[in-house]
């Protein structure tokens, strides 16, 4: 038996190939995958062959915002049976070294991340028609959730442990930097965790029109409209939450600007060594609190999505079969008329 899969060998040179189905270890079940999300790595990966230390040594499969059925199970798996709707966990701490023992699994030392290349060899991702995984890692949903926004718990279940870092936000004043997946879906959590007042800039009126039918009560386009962010800078109604989304210098300026004095500052995109006013951070007393990955989210963003507590729908903009993997990617990178683009495997 063959599989599928969508394997970058170097940067930008992206194939779909396929290779021989290996067998099932103890432990293991194979998911047929059906929706594959392309992530903001994943265009790294395709665009640069990496980003920052990270780069890509030897081929890898890309891809780790999964969801499928299951196929068949290894013996004595129990947790799921064939026919299962699952969404696949991509993170797979060792459970064992220092970290791990203090229940901080996000950062385990020895993590195998699925289509990751921070370790070598690389860690094969999911974006193939059949793939092999820890039953501990797959979280069933109902026969009813569409497979498609399953597969969208991933980059939930960070936007949950990002909400998480900032307390309680039931009546808090919220501020989203950055309009694209990871945004909306922070604006979708803070909506659903009570925020009174969630305010979303960008600089692309598309993404922010999406920002809206994410729950989003003002969107603003800093290229466009600068201007309407005057409302929010006496300290009276300054933010008391700001999920800083973009990793952009200006962007996170201007979340440090909008913060009211001690209000928390919670930093989701990623960026290299940049100029930020520290004196900004110091006289406001601001909260500046990063953000990685998930554990125990990953359940409940699972849940959620299952329960219908948020809709990702609104952000799912194309769907490519895996055949047309270039033409996805080369979609992802316009932010003018695309969100979160997935990859199909197979029709369920």
């Amino acid at each position: 038996m063959t599989t599928t899969i969508c394997r970058l060998h170097s940067k930008g040179d992206l194939r779909v190939e396929e290779i021989a189905s290996p067998p099932l270890e103890a432990g293991d079940v194979a998911v047929e995958i059906a929706r594959g999300g392309i992530c903001g790595s994943d265009l790294h990966y395709f665009q640069h062959g990496g980003f920052g230390p990270v780069r890509v040594k030897e081929p890898i499969i890309l891809g780790h915002e999964i969801a499928g059925v299951v196929k068949s199970v290894a013996p004595g798996v129990t947790a799921v049976e064939p026919g299962d709707k699952v969404a696949v966990n991509p993170s797979q701490p060792c459970n064992d070294c220092h970290f791990c023992t203090r229940e901080e699994y996000q950062h385990c030392l020895n993590m195998r991340f699925l289509g990751s290349a921070r370790t070598f060899p690389h860690v094969q991702g999911g974006f193939r028609s059949i793939l092999p995984v820890q039953a501990s890692q797959c979280v069933k949903v109902s026969a009813h959730t569409d497979i498609a926004h399953a597969a969208c718990a991933e980059p939930l279940a960070v936007c949950l442990h990002a909400a998480n870092q900032a307390g309680d936000l039931a009546g808090k004043r919220v501020l989203v930097t950055g309009a694209g997946p990871i945004g909306a879906l922070c604006v979708a959590v803070a909506k659903a965790r009570g925020a009174s007042n969630i305010v979303v800039t960008d600089l692309v009126d598309f993404t922010l029109s999406n920002a809206s039918k994410m729950g989003a009560t003002h969107c603003i386009n800093i290229a466009t409209s600068a201007d309407l962010m005057d409302a929010f800078r006496s300290p009276e109604q300054q933010f008391d939450v700001v999920f800083e989304c973009s990793g952009a210098e200006a962007a996170i300026a201007m979340a440090i600007e909008f913060v009211r004095p001690r209000g928390t500052l919670v930093q989701v995109g990623v960026a290299g060594s940049l100029n930020i006013p520290i004196n900004a951070i110091v006289g406001k007393e601001v909260s500046l609190k990063g953000t990685h990955r998930f554990h125990p989210e990953f359940a409940d963003a699972v849940r959620m999505i299952d329960e219908g507590v948020i809709d990702v729908a609104p952000m799912i903009t194309q769907v490519f079969p895996v055949e047309q993997a270039h033409e996805a990617f080369a979609t992802t990178l316009d932010r003018n008329k695309s969100i979160k683009v997935q990859l199909s495997f197979q029709s369920v």
